[in-house]
C-alpha cells in the first residue's frame, strides 16, 4: 500500500525517507506504507498508529526549539554561514567562533522575522547570527552566550576543492589493486600479512605503479568465528591484527628456543591448513598467531618502544581503550555483545570499568596489538614510498559494520535497529542486496557533529596516500532494509552529503590524501557532478562503460576526473567474464531474475561488442585473439582514456579466473575466501607475481 496519510508523508520527509523511488528500469516505484512505518522505527520514532504519528511530529518541528544552537555546521571555505540561535523570548545573546588554533572571531546578528514560538509552556525566540566567510580550515566552536548561560556547538569549515594532491604531478598515475589476504607468501601464515603488502608494494613500484589499492583492513572478531568479508567488520576505526606478521616485531628475537618452537610449529599448522584447502582461513591463521602474539606481548618493551607505544595510546584516545575492552570481552562471553550479560551491554557502565579494571593485562595486550598493526601497516606504505610510488597505499573505508560488534557496542544509538543496508534491485543482482549491516542514523550523526565518521576517514588516511569510499552514493542515500521486509522492500534515506563530503576533504587535505568513491550502480542525476566539482574523484569500470545505445564508450568520452579499470572486486576477473562465466555463475545461485538464455546472449553480444571497440580505437589487431590478448587490449584502450588514476587488478595480471566476491551470497560461494591463483586455477605464491609475464605486458602497456 502506497503513502497516503499526511502525517507519516510529513514524517517521512522530515528525516529524509524516500516515498519513491526510479528504479534499475527507470520505472518509478512508490515506497509502502509499512516499510516507512518500520524505516520510523529504526529511526526512534513510533509511528505505529496515526495517533502516535501525530505525536512524534510535533515532538521533531519542536526539537530544533528546545536547544540553543544546532550541534554542527559545515560551511565550505569562503562561505558566511548563518547559525539560529534559541533562547527564552526577548533574551539577549552574543555570538563568537573560537578557531582551533585557540583565537577567536566574532559573529554579527542578521534579521529573522520567524515568530516567537511557544515551547513546553514557555514562550522561545529565534535569533540569526552571520559567521564570517574568510575563517580558516578546520574544527571550529560556535559560542553563545546569554547572561546566564553559555553553549557550544561544533562549526567545520571544509576545502571547496580537493583534487590530486601535488605529487601527483600533471601525468596519468596507475597501480594495481589488490586483495591483500589472497596474496599469500612462502613466509605468511595461511593469509596475506602486512610484510607481504610491503613487498608487493615495493615490487608494484618497480613496475611503475604509483599506487596499491588494498581491501579494507578493518578490525574483526577476535575470536572465531572471523567474518570472511572484509567490508562487514566489526570496526572501521581499528585493524585486524590477523594481517601482523609476528616475527617482523622486534620483541620477537627475544624469545627462547621452546617460544621458537612454537612458532614454527604454529606457522605450519597456519600455513598448511589453508594452501591444502585451497582456500584462504583466517579462523587457522589467527588461531595459531594469536598465542605466539601473547608471547611476545608478554615479554614487555623497552623504555623508548614503550614511549612509542604510550604515545600511540594518546592520539588514538578513549575510543581505543573501549575498543580493546569489547576485545578482552570477547574473549570472555564472545563476539556478538547483544548476547553479553545485560549489565556488560553498555560501554559506560559501571559493569564494564570493574571488568577493564581486572582484566588491564587482557585490556594492554589488545592496544598493543593495533599499535603493533598500525606500526607494520605504516611499514607497507613507506616500503611503497620509498620504492618510488608517487601515492603509496591507497586503503578502502567499508560502508558499514556489522550489528554486533565493537563500533555498535562503542556508540550506542548511532546505529539504527532492526534495520539493514542493502542496494535495491540491478541488472547484475535482479533480486536487490541486503549486506547485513546496520546504518548510521544521519540524525544522531549530525548530534554527534560527524564525530565517528571523522574518526572513520582519519583511521584510513593514517598510513596512506589516498582512501577509497566504498559506495560513496552512501554519504548521499542509502538503501535502508526493514528487517524481515527483504531488499526489495526497502527505500532511500537521505543523509546531509555537503556536511560528509566536507569532511571528507577535509581529512585528505589535511592528510596531502587523494579521495576516491566508488560510485557505481543506481546513481541519481547531479551526484557525480557534485563530487567531481569538489574534487572527489569517481570509479568507472569498462564493463560499464556505455553510451545510452548499449555501446562501449570511446576511450575519450570516457571522465577525467576517476579512477578508470578494467574490472573490480565485485566481478570475475576479466578472462572469466569474456567467457560469460558469471552468468553460468549467477544462474546456478539463483540470482538471475531474467532468462538464462537471455542472459547469455547478453554476455557473448558485450564480448563481441568490447572486441569490436578494441579494434576501432587500435588496442586491438590479429584474428581469432586469445582472452589474455584480449585483457591486454583492455588494459591498452584504458591507457587511452583521459583518466587522471588508472587501475589493473592483481588477478588480471596473473591471468586468474575465480572470483573473489560473488554479491548476493554469503556461504553458497567462498566470497573472501579465494586464494590468489593462476590460469589453471591452482593458488600461486607472491613470489610468482614477481616473473609474471602477463603482469610484466600489463605494466608496460600502463607505462605507455
Amino acid at each position: 500500500m502506497s503513502l497516503s496519510d499526511p502525517v507519516l508523508i510529513a514524517l517521512a520527509d522530515h528525516f529524509g525517507i524516500a516515498r519513491s523511488f526510479q528504479d534499475w528500469k527507470g520505472r518509478q516505484t512508490s515506497v509502502s506504507e509499512e516499510t516507512v512505518r518500520a524505516v520510523l522505527a529504526g529511526l526512534g520514532v513510533d509511528a505505529a498508529t496515526h495517533e502516535l504519528a501525530e505525536q512524534a511530529l510535533a515532538e521533531v518541528r519542536d526539537r530544533p526549539w528546545r536547544r540553543t544552537l544546532t550541534p554542527c555546521t559545515v560551511l565550505q571555505e569562503g562561505q558566511e554561514g548563518r547559525i539560529d540561535v534559541h533562547l527564552p523570548a526577548g533574551e539577549s545573546v552574543a555570538v563568537h567562533i573560537e578557531l582551533e588554533d585557540g583565537s577567536g572571531r566574532d559573529c554579527w546578528q542578521v534579521d529573522n522575522w520567524n515568530p516567537d514560538r511557544e515551547v513546553d509552556g514557555h514562550w522561545v525566540g529565534e535569533a540569526t547570527f552571520a559567521v564570517p566567510g574568510d575563517l580558516p580550515l578546520g574544527y571550529h566552536t560556535v559560542v553563545a552566550t546569554t547572561a546566564e548561560h553559555r553553549s557550544t556547538a561544533s562549526l567545520i569549515v571544509a576545502p571547496g576543492w580537493l583534487g590530486l594532491p601535488a605529487r601527483m604531478g600533471s601525468t596519468a598515475s596507475w597501480g594495481y589493486a589488490t586483495q591483500i589476504y589472497s596474496v599469500r607468501s612462502h613466509h605468511s601464515w595461511g593469509v596475506g600479512d602486512f610484510t607481504d603488502l610491503a613487498d608487493l608494494a615495493t615490487w608494484s613500484a618497480t613496475q611503475g605503479a604509483d599506487y596499491l589499492l588494498i581491501n579494507p583492513v578493518h578490525a574483526a572478531e577476535v575470536v572465531p568465528p572471523m567474518a570472511p568479508s572484509p567490508y562487514l567488520p566489526c570496526s572501521r576505526l581499528f585493524i585486524n591484527p590477523v594481517y601482523i606478521r609476528p616475527e617482523m616485531i622486534p620483541e620477537y628475537h627475544d624469545l627462547d628456543d621452546d617460544a621458537r618452537d612454537l612458532v614454527a610449529r604454529s606457522k605450519r599448522i597456519a600455513a598448511d591448513g589453508p594452501e591444502q584447502a585451497d582456500r584462504i582461513d583466517r579462523d587457522v591463521s589467527w588461531g595459531a598467531k594469536k598465542p605466539v602474539l601473547e608471547q611476545i606481548h608478554a615479554l614487555g618493551l623497552g623504555p623508548a618502544r614503550q614511549m612509542v607505544f604510550d604515545a600511540f595510546r594518546r592520539i588514538r584516545g578513549f575510543r581505543l581503550h573501549d575498543y580493546a575492552i569489547w576485545c578482552a570481552l570477547s574473549d570472555e562471553h564472545g563476539s556478538d555483545w547483544k548476547q553479553w550479560p545485560v549489565a556488560l551491554q553498555h560501554p559506560q557502565s559501571q559493569a564494564v570499568a570493574e571488568f577493564a579494571a581486572r582484566h588491564a593485562e587482557r585490556v594492554d595486550f589488545y592496544e598493543w596489538l593495533q599499535w603493533t598493526a598500525d606500526q607494520q601497516l605504516s611499514d607497507a606504505h613507506r616500503a611503497g614510498r620509498d620504492a618510488g610510488m608517487r601515492l603509496g597505499l591507497i586503503c578502502d573505508l567499508a560502508v558499514g559494520v556489522n550489528g554486533h560488534g565493537a563500533d555498535t557496542w562503542m556508540m550506542p544509538g548511532l546505529y539504527a535497529e532492526g534495520i539493514g543496508v542493502g542496494a535495491p534491485p540491478d541488472q547484475f543482482n535482479q533480486a536487490g542486496q541486503d549486506w547485513g549491516q546496520p546504518p548510521m542514523r544521519p540524525d544522531v550523526l549530525a548530534e554527534m557533529a560527524y564525530r565517528p565518521f571523522r574518526e572513520m576517514v582519519y583511521a584510513a588516511l593514517r598510513h596512506a596516500g589516498g582512501v577509497r569510499i566504498d559506495h560513496i552514493l552512501g554519504l548521499f542515500r542509502l538503501w535502508w532494509v526493514p528487517q524481515g521486509l527483504g531488499p526489495r522492500n526497502g527505500t532511500y534515506i537521505r543523509y546531509d552529503y555537503q556536511a560528509m563530503v566536507g569532511i571528507l576533504a577535509l581529512e585528505a587535505h589535511r592528510a596531502g590524501a587523494l579521495v576516491v568513491g566508488e560510485d557505481l550502480g543506481t546513481v541519481e542525476p547531479g551526484v557525480r557532478d557534485y563530487l567531481r566539482d569538489r574534487g572527489v574523484l569517481g570509479t568507472s569500470v569498462m564493463w560499464f562503460e556505455m553510451d545510452d545505445s548499449g555501446h562501449p564508450l570511446p576511450p575519450w568520452a570516457w571522465r577525467e576526473y576517476a579512477l578508470s579499470s578494467v574490472t573490480t572486486h565485485d566481478l570475475p576477473p576479466t578472462v572469466s567474464y569474456l567467457s560469460g562465466a558469471h552468468v553460468d555463475a549467477r544462474n546456478d545461485l539463483g540470482m538471475l531474475t531474467e532468462p538464462v538464455e537471455a542472459e547469455r546472449a547478453h554476455a557473448a553480444a558485450e564480448r563481441q561488442s568490447w572486441v569490436q571497440a578494441l579494434r576501432d580505437c587500435g588496442a586491438l589487431t590479429g584474428q581469432d585473439p586469445s582472452d589474455e590478448q584480449i585483457v591486454v587490449a583492455m588494459h591498452r584502450m584504458l591507457r587511452q582514456t583521459p583518466s587522471r588514476v588508472l587501475n589493473a587488478s592483481l588477478t588480471d595480471a596473473v591471468g586468474d579466473r575465480r572470483t573473489q566476491n560473488m554479491p548476493g551470497t554469503t556461504d553458497e560461494y567462498p566470497n573472501w575466501r579465494v586464494p590468489l591463483s593462476g590460469p589453471d586455477g591452482h593458488p600461486i605464491w607472491l613470489e610468482d607475481v614477481y616473473t609474471n609475464p602477463l603482469a610484466a605486458e600489463i605494466a608496460d602497456v600502463l607505462n605507455g
